[in-house]
């Protein structure tokens, strides 16, 4: 049986991985088994930060909303209770968006709210 040298296969996959630490700090960017650990653990607070992004997102939707509904004398909780009452099922970020970009149609949200 022939012999098989594998040598270029590793190489690829290893420059591939340094390819991805490129500005990271000393030996974290050039020698492969400390550029793994470093990527493999940037990658696992990439993942978490994506969560997080949506959770302060969440957070900021319904500060907006609130200011928004105070403008109208209706605090926040009261408001989306209301919404669930009247069967209108618009989420936090398009409530938000409406609050900001169109104030006439978010009155008329209020007022059904109220009714």
């Amino acid at each position: 049986m022939t012999r098989v040298k594998r040598g270029t296969a590793t190489k690829k996959r290893h420059k591939r991985l340094l390819k991805e630490t490129k500005g990271f700090w000393g030996q974290r960017k050039n020698i492969f088994k400390r550029a793994k650990e470093t990527l493999m653990r940037a990658w696992a607070f990439a993942f978490a930060g994506r969560k997080l992004k949506k959770r302060d997102m969440r957070s900021l939707f319904i500060t907006r909303v609130g200011a928004a509904t105070q403008q109208h004398g209706m605090p926040y909780n009261v408001f989306i209770h209301g919404l669930k009452k009247a069967s209108i099922l618009l989420n936090r970020k398009m409530l938000s968006q409406i609050a900001i970009f169109d104030a006439h149609t978010f009155e008329q949200l209020v007022s059904v709210v109220r009714s």
